[in-house]
């Protein structure tokens, strides 16, 4: 009987936000930081309010994309790939071949390299989202794609430019087409270990998602910048991306997933799966996936999605390889047919489920 949660729980129901950022909840959170020496006092907790930001969108083969956009790299990122790969036809590749993943990677690798430079909180950093997820922009980054090789890379500047594990998603559609696409996290497991006392949950470890030092990276690997460097009242930089697929205008597909700074590679691959590849929801959610993220400069890959010729093709163009396979984060998609048809599919990576109501 989880007493102090339950407790929490209460006067949040009683009380709203007010029930958790300030009174009890508020002042216990408080004395605990003051106990372990952390930051953070009551006014802090009273001060915060959530911002509603415009969602990023671009139309991937008759597909409206609608995603998040900063201080989540997520929607960005996704948006660059998809915008880079429309001037392929992704499904001659093929499937899992050796070309296909070696596009998919030099692609992630070019979104990734403009992550680490240029996204971070807008509100205290010039992010330059409409020109990162522009057409034009994608088909500079684009042009300098060689299929043959690995190509040498920094990243690139989009117009607009200043001068200068435990996340939880749900994909959800109702009885009546509503969508919800919602990432949540705490970042690593546990979040910082500690639990706010008398109140029942842990407090998180998000600082992490900051760049302490430029180019030194976090604990997911991923490198940042000046655009996502530590200042009072910022949000960090993070990987969720939290996504819509409408086509023709009726609502097709909602997608997201857990998994750090592998979520943006993931959903865009699910989504490839669907669109080019023709697949159902479920096969193309349990389909091997690959990341690149610029640094480390190698592929991470899951068992089955690097057969040996692949592996042996790629490396003739230059690629190296992380040396174990892993997960590449945990997918969660809901669909809606065009007869009305509603399907739901939990990642068999995770201990998730599908259910309906």
């Amino acid at each position: 009987v989880q007493s102090d949660l339950a407790a929490t729980l209460t006067r949040f129901a009683e009380r709203g936000a007010d029930g958790f950022y300030q009174g009890e909840t508020a002042a216990r959170i408080a004395a605990h930081m003051q106990r372990d020496g952390g930051f953070i006092v009551e006014d802090d907790l009273k001060a915060y309010a959530p911002v509603e930001r415009a969602p990023v969108r671009t139309v991937y083969r008759g597909h409206e994309v609608i995603s998040m956009g900063p201080p989540s790299s997520g929607g960005v990122a996704m948006i660059q790939m998809l915008n880079m790969l429309s001037a392929y036809d992704v499904a001659e590749f093929g499937f899992g071949s050796s070309d296909y993943i070696h596009l998919l990677t030099e692609v992630m690798r070019r979104a990734y390299a403009d992550r680490g430079r240029w996204l971070g909180d807008p509100d205290f950093y010039g992010v330059p989202v409409e020109g990162l997820i522009s057409e034009a922009y994608a088909r500079e980054r684009g042009r300098t794609v060689d299929l043959e090789r690995v190509s040498e890379l920094g990243p690139g500047v989009p117009p607009g430019a200043p001068e200068s594990d435990d996340t939880t998603h749900f994909s959800i559609i109702d009885r009546d087409g509503n969508a919800v696409s919602c990432t949540t996290t705490i970042n690593s497991t546990f979040g910082s270990c500690c639990v706010a006392d008398g109140c029942g949950f842990f407090l998180n470890n998000e600082m992490d998602d900051f760049s302490a030092k430029p180019g030194v990276p976090n604990q997911f690997g991923l490198i940042g910048g000046k655009a996502n460097a530590i200042a009072p009242g910022k949000r960090m930089l993070s990987s969720m991306t939290p996504t819509i697929v409408c086509k023709d205008g009726e609502l097709r597909y909602v997608i997201g997933a857990p998994g750090g700074g592998r979520i943006i590679t993931a959903v865009m691959q699910v989504l490839l799966n669907l669109v080019d590849h023709e697949m159902s929801l479920k096969r193309a959610v349990e389909a091997p996936r690959v990341h690149h993220q610029w640094l480390p400069d190698h592929i991470q890959w899951e068992a089955l999605a690097l057969p040996a010729d692949v592996r042996r093709a790629l490396a003739a163009k230059g690629h190296r390889f992380r040396a174990q396979p892993r997960g590449i984060a945990l997918v969660f998609a809901a669909e809606l047919q065009p007869d009305g048809t509603r399907v739901g599919v939990a990642d068999g990576r995770s201990g998730g489920a599908a259910a309906a109501y």
